[in-house]
């Protein structure tokens, strides 16, 4: 096992979901998943309790002593906010292939058509990527696209303002325009819990201000857009994210991924990365 990934939160459930004892897999090793919706427990093969957090509505661990606690995201916090538990995915596809294609925004218009982006709107307009060294996380901001249908919430085509945050390897929180209060940010967050390097568990949240939609209408809609990409995901070759630049190449849209996997490089995160040309 990457002794990085070791060391590092991962979702696990739905507190929602949790009520008998769920087996599955966390960095290649069997975990079993407990609760009664009272208390939670995650056991590792061996039989011993794993250290638990319970986050964004889901239950997190660890298979080591994580190195800093479970980060936070203070806007989900803000009254009026809808809470939405999309559920989850399993993708075959390496758990940091699922993040570097939630922070693309170039393929908008090419497989979330007439919904996040349509053609001729095409261009990627610069934007700002830099890696926080106070916070250690990487962040995109001065994002901008035009899209058809920006949420379940939006009546006809906007140009949408983004910030992309990845706080954690396998996690990612996108800032985006809310269409139904100007001036405020929705938050929708990708949790990835690594399987194995090459097979994943996708929990996506969402702390939204939506009036309008019922909270059907809005898992509905997230899982629409995470479907249309995993068939894009899971035909990724090679499977696992390359981090040798040489490897693929790069263009202006893509400037949050080349962080994303200069970050990884530089605190040793490997677990589901290609290192080297196959």
């Amino acid at each position: 096992m990457n002794d990085a990934a070791d060391h590092h939160w991962y979702p696990v459930g739905l507190l929602s979901d949790i009520t008998t004892p769920r087996q599955t897999l966390l960095l290649g090793q069997d975990i079993t998943v407990q609760g009664d919706g009272t208390g939670y427990q995650v056991i590792n093969a061996a039989g011993q309790a794993m250290p638990t957090i319970q986050r964004f509505g889901h239950l997190w661990t660890s298979p080591g002593q994580p190195n800093r606690d479970l980060f936070t995201i203070p806007e989900t916090d803000a009254p009026g906010r809808r809470l939405v538990d999309v559920g989850s995915v399993r993708v075959k596809c390496s758990p940091l292939r699922a993040v570097e294609n939630f922070l693309d925004i170039a393929h908008f218009p090419f497989v979330h058509t007439d919904i996040l982006g349509a053609e001729p709107h095409t261009e990627v307009a610069r934007y700002q990527v830099d890696i926080r060294e106070e916070v250690d996380e990487v962040w995109a901001t001065k994002v901008k696209f035009f899209q058809p249908q920006a949420a379940k919430s939006a009546e006809g085509g906007i140009t949408t303002e983004y910030m992309y945050r990845v706080p954690a390897p396998t996690c990612a929180v996108l800032y985006k325009t809310c269409p139904p209060r100007p001036g405020e940010w929705d938050v929708i967050t990708l949790f990835v819990q690594p399987l194995t390097e090459e097979w994943c568990e996708v929990w996506p949240w969402m702390a939204l201000y939506d009036d309008q939609s019922t909270m059907a209408e809005m898992i509905s809609f997230q899982q629409l857009i995470f479907m249309q990409d995993r068939s894009i995901l899971e035909n990724q070759i090679p499977r696992k994210l390359p981090l040798d630049p040489g490897l693929e190449v790069p263009t202006q849209a893509d400037m949050t991924s080349v962080a994303y996997r200069r970050w990884l490089k530089r605190i040793g995160y490997t677990y589901g990365a290609q290192l080297v040309a196959a």
